[in-house]
């Protein structure tokens, strides 16, 4: 039986800008089978990125419960969530945030640092990685080196390497052309399909929303899922 992998119970978030109160979620509920890809859209300021940013701990709610993986996010200390985020989330943004000064390699191995493991170790699992994206033969070059399709892809290869529960993608595909788009996103249906990781992505593009399981449209903390996408 599939288990209900990512749950939001009841969950408020709001934020003050000018003086103002911006009421984002309104005691939202959502529930992520383990294994699912899912897809969210919705227009700017919907709240789209704010609900990626509590699911891996990156942010806190206002009330209700964030669950991840049978751990209950929302309940944890800002001392206990950098651990549990380099184990069980990986992350995958619109910039890739990789360090010029470091090749590939190093970049994939840089948030393995934060983890138990030997070097011997830590290089296996970044050689792995850039493998799945297929970039072994650039694991040597820096990202100046590297298209823009090849810096995401081995900031997908980074996102991975602590063979994470969840990976949280913010816009993947907004910097990219159609095709490194369809590069990358194929590497994220693999990684869904092959391996079993549970993705949740935020993206304004419908071609990169089909590639899901799931689209679900969030619109003033509504979210209400796309009757035509097959679950």
């Amino acid at each position: 039986m599939t288990r209900q992998f990512i749950t939001l119970d009841q969950v408020s978030k709001s934020y003050t800008r000018g003086g103002e109160k911006l009421q984002v979620l309104d005691q939202l509920d959502l529930t992520i089978p383990e294994g699912d890809f899912v897809a969210l859209m919705g227009p700017s300021g919907s709240g789209k990125t704010t609900i990626l940013n509590l699911v891996g701990g990156l942010d806190s709610c206002d009330s209700g419960t964030v669950s991840v993986a049978g751990a209950e996010v929302s309940a944890m200390s800002r001392r206990e969530l950098p651990a549990w985020r380099s184990r069980h989330v990986g992350f995958v943004f619109q910039s890739y945030n990789l360090l010029p000064v470091l090749t590939a390699h190093e970049n994939v191995m840089l948030p393995l640092q934060l983890t138990p493991l030997s070097a011997a170790e830590r290089r296996k699992q970044a050689d792995f990685a850039l493998s799945v994206v297929d970039l072994s033969d650039r694991a040597s070059h820096r990202p100046s080196q590297l298209s823009g399709g090849q810096e995401q892809r081995v900031a997908i290869a980074r996102a991975i390497a602590s063979d994470p529960d969840v990976i949280i993608a913010d816009e993947p595909t907004g910097d990219l052309d159609r095709q490194s788009a369809d590069d990358v996103l194929e590497i994220l249906s693999r990684l869904n399909a092959e391996l079993g990781k549970t993705i949740l992505m935020v993206t304004h593009d419908l071609i990169a929303a089909k590639k899901a399981r799931r689209i679900l449209e969030l619109d003033k903390g509504l979210l209400v899922e796309d009757p035509q996408q097959e679950a």
